[in-house]
């Protein structure tokens, strides 16, 4: 008796197509859409130009990771022999490509205008990285006072680090104002799908709240100290309200989406820097409330401590868990992109809130934890820098 023939089992239905709502323009520099980096060993690569209508304002990651490692190796509370020499190089080098950088991105908004309001106004994933620019500022004239100053002089170096820090504070309130608002207003997102990018805008003030602190000691006795240190505080506010709104939200589209790609498994690291950040800020303002508003230096300092310590305890948890994140994509093959360089910034911010609570509590433990930090944050600015500088040569970021 024939036996009749089995229904052929269902096709499953194609998986909906996924909207690239993480940056393109921080992986995606050619056709390869796996690693976002253009076959190095095909032949389109051989003719490859530079192509300044890539130059995003994510490339000011490099400036801001740079300025970290001498920033962090400035204020480490322990004394190596060459950890200035490398401070000052560290600074040298990021002034260096900041001084590039800029006029190559005042190129790029010239000459592809359209692309540029396009970035900002109708793409969410490459407007949320106009956060990097002001930071880049702030951590360049911030080195120059702390790093610098030996080498051009007290005076010049002041007057570098306020212009920058007027410049990089007013840049960054304006982005943390219009970005929002922008993802308010016109930008189509979804909570579900938010991702630690989405804190760059709002972090900037942060940046500035952290720095501005140094500059008291230069300013005018009177009201020009306490409008700083009373602005920084502000600032300092703004930021830390705005990173509280939007953490749960970010933590609850990674729990939901997921990493998009191993490739931007790295982004996760940035939730370290406004943890980070806060510990320095609280710690450089109540070193400037001791010179700016005497009355409030004892409690801004006992704040500084209770705060920065319980920040830090959770910074340390969360880099436990991008590290193992990121060890799990790089098993799973994670390529280079833009994307390394969260490895530098966000755990030089670390760095520098362990080496302030060192130095206000004498404890040690908060010595180990940021000569290790640093250790680890040397290394990879190392590998990252040393990537895209690769990367850069073999055509693979930044050509056409």
């Amino acid at each position: 008796m024939a036996t009749s023939a089995l229904p052929a089992a269902p096709t499953p239905p194609a998986a909906p197509a996924r909207p690239d709502d993480l940056t393109r323009s921080d992986t995606s520099t050619g056709p390869d859409t796996s690693t976002g980096l253009v076959n190095p060993t095909g032949p389109a690569n051989r003719a490859r130009r530079l192509d300044l209508g890539q130059l995003g304002p994510n490339w000011y990651a490099t400036v801001m990771g740079t300025a970290i490692v001498g920033n962090a190796a400035a204020a480490l509370p322990v004394s190596v022999p060459g950890l200035t020499a490398a401070a000052r190089l560290a600074w040298a080098l990021s002034a260096a490509l900041l001084l590039v950088l800029v006029p190559a991105r005042v190129a790029h908004l010239l000459r592809h205008r359209a692309a540029a309001r396009a970035h900002l106004l109708d793409d969410p994933a490459k407007a949320v990285f106009y956060g990097c620019p002001p930071m880049a500022l702030l951590a360049v004239g911030y080195g120059t006072l702390k790093v610098g100053a030996p080498l051009i002089g007290t005076g010049p170096a002041v007057a570098v680090d306020l212009a920058l820090w007027t410049a990089g504070t007013c840049y960054a309130v304006a982005v943390a104002v219009t970005v929002p608002t922008l993802m308010i207003t016109r930008h189509r997102l979804s909570a579900l799908r938010a991702d630690p990018t989405w804190l760059l805008p709002v972090v900037a003030p942060m940046v500035a709240a952290s720095l501005g602190p140094a500059l008291v000691p230069h300013l005018a006795a009177g009201t020009a100290r306490t409008a700083m240190l009373y602005g920084c505080y502000a600032l300092f506010g703004a930021s830390m309200m705005a990173v509280l709104a939007v953490l749960p939200v970010v933590f609850a589209g990674l729990v939901h989406s997921k990493v998009a790609a191993p490739v931007l498994t790295p982004v996760l690291f940035l939730v370290l820097g406004p943890l980070g950040q806060s510990a320095t800020a609280v710690n450089q303002l109540a070193d400037a409330a001791r010179v700016a508003a005497p009355g409030l230096g004892g409690a801004a300092l006992h704040l500084a401590v209770l705060f920065g310590v319980a920040v830090l305890g959770f910074a340390l948890l969360w880099l436990l868990v991008a590290t193992a994140a990121n060890l799990r994509a790089w098993r799973a093959g994670m390529p280079f992109g833009m994307t390394w360089w969260a490895f530098t910034f966000p755990v030089g911010t670390v760095v520098t809130g362990s080496a302030a609570l060192a130095r206000h509590t004498g404890f040690g433990g908060f010595t180990a934890v940021a000569v290790g930090l640093f250790l680890l944050l040397v290394a990879a600015w190392g590998v990252t820098g040393a990537r895209t500088v690769a990367a850069l040569a073999g055509g693979r970021l930044l050509a056409r």
